[in-house]
């Protein structure tokens, strides 16, 4: 199969690129970790693909309008108190 035509299907079954799917793959991960555990950005960035904290922190600000760390104030089951296993995951990006 082609790159154009491997690119083109891509897009009709899943609506989006290659890139634009992995991404978003990624970022679902990392909203798992900064939910689900204390690791540092620095770790979570590696774990999640991103290779860096501040390529993790541009894609997470682009998309969802904030920080991780304020993402992980707001939604951390560790901070509360939680157990991590018990608490519900994450849904879509």
């Amino acid at each position: 199969m082609s790159r154009r035509t491997f690119l083109r299907r891509f897009q009709d079954a899943t609506g989006t690129t290659p890139a634009e799917w992995l991404l978003s793959l990624r970022l679902h991960l990392v909203k798992d970790l900064l939910e689900t555990t204390r690791l540092s950005v620095e770790d979570i960035a590696t774990r999640g693909g991103f290779g860096a904290a501040s390529t993790l922190r541009h894609h997470f600000r682009q998309r969802l309008g904030m920080t991780p760390q304020a993402y992980r104030q707001r939604f951390s089951a560790v901070s509360e108190g939680i157990d991590a296993r018990s608490a519900p995951l994450a849904i879509g990006v």
